[in-house]
This record gives structure tokens, C-alpha cells and sequence, in this order.
């Protein structure tokens, strides 16, 4: 399976048109299915996975750091840390008083995280979330430091809205200090609001990397909830109820098409749709399968039509 790398914005990284999403392990992959997984990604000619200290905390029983944990764990048994890129966040909360953006959380949590993925430097460290509380020039110091000691290679925002985004941005250029080149949205066929607008513009203009998640609008994209009835089908089910609705359904039938014509399935179809939307350089998507993850690696060979591109335009309007 062959696929160009794309430039992660000015980063000096490439990456493939696919990146991996670690939320799953330790929650509904299990260590060795993990592995598996990671196996077959890399196996494949991709290389980019996406984690955060605070994978995978929501499951009972769980703490948050189980997911770089596993990570770490595949890097050093296969000794391929090198031929990873490496993408983790900060920011969300990891018990009282961990959390935020500020300069001494930063230090503290980035040191937690390459621990737990023994490794010691992270290709891309995210804010995972804007946080009120801490000035972008207090965040973009502590990150300065890390970068200047060699522990992060590129910085990126997550959840960030354009004003918040370009704030960040003018505070970097104001201060001489380094900026987001990295953007992290939530983005997908239905989901559209948030990014389309003012933020695509925003990072098109700066020429940042765009790494998309709820690729798959939380599975609801794949095709496998098409009623209320399905919504037991997964321990995603219940974040899926939103999506049934008459948008919804207009964009799985457009789906269904596309996906007919190229003898395809559904989610293939729609991470297709994003790698060949101008702005984005790569949607994030997961895995609890063998079988399910060989799909989403079919997107990235996947050549859709400018008919094709129409089809799920209209369909996806609001």
C-alpha cells in the first residue's frame, strides 16, 4: 500500500495520511490487542500515533497514563521508538491540582509522560485544551524550555477556537517565543461548525498541520449505527445518539454511494473525504481490530472523484 507523506506544517516532520489514535489503548484494546494493533499500523508504512497523559482515565479502575504507558511499552519492545512519531497532550485533569496549561504543570506532566512512554523527547506535545487560567506566554515559556533542553520537537493546541488560536500565535511572534504550529479540531463529515470558518482559515493562513480528531464522528461515520437500536453496539454507542437525525442520515446515504461506486465501506470513504480536504494534513482514527484497522489503512489509498467530493459536500451542508 503506497501513500505520499505530507509536510506537518512547518514543522519539518512528514507524516503519513493517517495517524493512529491511542485512545483506545488500555480502555477498549487491551495491552497484547494493542500491540497487535500498533503492529499492523507500522507494518503498513505508517508512523504517527496519538496519545495524552490523560488516556485513558474515564474507564472504571483506570488513573489516566494508561495508554502512553502501553505505548511505551510497544516502543520499547520493538525497538522503534526512532521510526515513531510520537504526538501527546497536556492539559486535561489528572487529579486535583493536575491539570491546566501552567509553566510548572507543563514541567512536571511532560516529565510523567516520557516516563511512562520511556522515551526521552516527544515529536509533538499538544495543549490539550485552552486553559482561562494560564497566559499563552506563561505556556509558550515552559514549552521554550522544553524545547530548548530537547525534550519536545513541536508544540500544538487542541480545542482551541480562532480567537484563541490567533492569540496564542500573535503572543509567540510578540515575545520571540515558539508557536502551535500544530492543530488538533474536532472535524468530520457532520461536524463541520467548529472548524470550517474563521479557525481553517486561521491555520491555512499560518500554514500550521492539521491533525483531525473524531474523524469518524465518533463511529457514527462508519456506517454501523444507522438506528437507535445499534447504539449498544460498542461502548461508543451512547455518544453516538446525537448524530441520528435527518443530517445524519442524508450523509450516511451519500456515504453509502460513494462508498458503492469504490467497492468501499463507509468509514473509508469518510477519512478520504478528510486527507483531501485542503487545510487538513491527516485524520486521527482508531482501532479495537485487526479487521477494522485494515479499513481505515485502505483510506489513505483512497482516490475519490470531484463528483464523489460533490456528493458528500451536499449532503454535509447544514
Amino acid at each position: 500500500m503506497t501513500h505520499a507523506k505530507r509536510p506537518l506544517g512547518r514543522t519539518g516532520l512528514s507524516i503519513s495520511p493517517l495517524v493512529f489514535g491511542g485512545n483506545v489503548f488500555g480502555w477498549t484494546a487491551d495491552k497484547q490487542t494493542s500491540f497487535d494493533l500498533l503492529d499492523r499500523f507500522t507494518g503498513a508504512g505508517f508512523e504517527t500515533v496519538d496519545t495524552a497523559d490523560v488516556y485513558s482515565a474515564w474507564k472504571p479502575g483506570n488513573v489516566g497514563g494508561e495508554s502512553e504507558t502501553i505505548l511505551g511499552e510497544w516502543m520499547r519492545a520493538r525497538g522503534c521508538r526512532d521510526r515513531i512519531i510520537l504526538i501527546t497532550k497536556v492539559g486535561m485533569e489528572m487529579g486535583p491540582g493536575r491539570k491546566g496549561l501552567s509553566g510548572t504543570w507543563i514541567e512536571r506532566a511532560v516529565e510523567d509522560s516520557l516516563r511512562r512512554l520511556q522515551t526521552d523527547h516527544l515529536d509533538v506535545y499538544l495543549s490539550h485544551k485552552y486553559d482561562p487560567e494560564a497566559p499563552h506566554e506563561e505556556t509558550l515559556a515552559a514549552y521554550q524550555k522544553l524545547i530548548a533542553a530537547g525534550k519536545v520537537r513541536a508544540i500544538g493546541a487542541s480545542n482551541f477556537d480562532a480567537t484563541q488560536l490567533g492569540a496564542a500565535l500573535e503572543v509567540a511572534a510578540e515575545k520571540g517565543l515558539p508557536r502551535y504550529e500544530i492543530l488538533q479540531p474536532e472535524y468530520n463529515l457532520y461536524d463541520r461548525k467548529s472548524f470550517d470558518g474563521a479557525l481553517r482559515d486561521l491555520s491555512m493562513a499560518e500554514g500550521l498541520g492539521v491533525i483531525t480528531y473524531y474523524s469518524l464522528a465518533r463511529g457514527f461515520l462508519s456506517g454501523k449505527y444507522r438506528g437507535e437500536a445499534d447504539l449498544g453496539l460498542s461502548p461508543r454507542g451512547g455518544g453516538v445518539k446525537a448524530y441520528l437525525n435527518e443530517r445524519g442520515f442524508r450523509i450516511l446515504q451519500a456515504l453509502d454511494e460513494v462508498a458503492s461506486r469504490h467497492g468501499a465501506k463507509p468509514a473509508e470513504v469518510s477519512l478520504a473525504w478528510l486527507m483531501a480536504r485542503p487545510g487538513v494534513t491527516a485524520p486521527i482514527a482508531s482501532a479495537t481490530s485487526l479487521d477494522q484497522l485494515d479499513s481505515l489503512l485502505r483510506a489513505a489509498s483512497l482516490a475519490l472523484s470531484g463528483e464523489d467530493v460533490a456528493a458528500l459536500e451536499l449532503a454535509s451542508r447544514y
